[in-house]
């Protein structure tokens, strides 16, 4: 672990590498679990707000759920998280015709009707991020589903950080990220 700022960093973000493999995953990580996934409160009220244009792209059992549930839902330990269908799929999981899970909200991001992509967990994944009163921790989450990502991360030679660059500068911002890659580079040239 090391820290940067106000946040405490696990050295395997570093050490390990990632590459999302849909091909071989099919989406894996959308559908399977027993949690949505995790928002902040600012999160919250973007999902309600870009809801109508979302919802054209979601699978009736998806607004079936949303509509029971609501944009968002508080977990048992008071944590946000999207609402899921049947205990599963994320209720904001399409499929593609490869059935391969997307997500719908990333879709209506992507035809320029929105202007926010995903929950920022989603767009950091494997990376998870706790918050404390004190500090942030960054940790990876290694999950079996994901061992056809691990593969082709190593053969590709992507470290999980620069995997998920574009999530973690979102999240942190560049200086952060700039600081994350001075330590990645003394890791690596010891």
């Amino acid at each position: 672990m090391f820290q940067i700022g106000k946040t405490i960093v696990s050295e395997e973000i570093i050490e390990n590498d990632f590459m999302c493999n849909l091909s071989a995953c099919k989406g894996a990580c959308c559908i399977d679990g027993d949690a949505g996934a995790p928002l902040t409160e600012e999160e919250t009220q973007i999902l309600k707000d870009i809801y109508p244009k979302v919802k054209p792209f979601l699978r009736e059992e998806g607004i079936k759920a949303i509509e029971e549930q609501g944009t968002f839902i508080t977990n048992g330990f008071g944590e946000l998280e999207t609402p899921l269908i049947n205990g599963a799929d994320c209720a904001y999981v399409i499929f593609d015709d490869k059935k391969t899970a997307l997500c719908g909200i990333e879709e209506a991001y992507n035809q320029g009707l929105i202007s926010w992509k995903k929950p920022v967990s989603c767009h950091l994944y494997p990376v998870r991020v706790k918050e404390y009163s004190e500090f942030s921790a960054v940790n990876y989450d290694k999950w079996s589903i994901c061992d056809d990502a691990c593969t082709l991360g190593k053969e590709l030679q992507v470290p999980i950080y620069k995997f998920v660059k574009e999530a973690l500068v979102r999240k942190f911002g560049e200086d952060w990220y700039s600081e994350l890659e001075k330590v990645a580079e003394q890791k690596l040239n010891q």
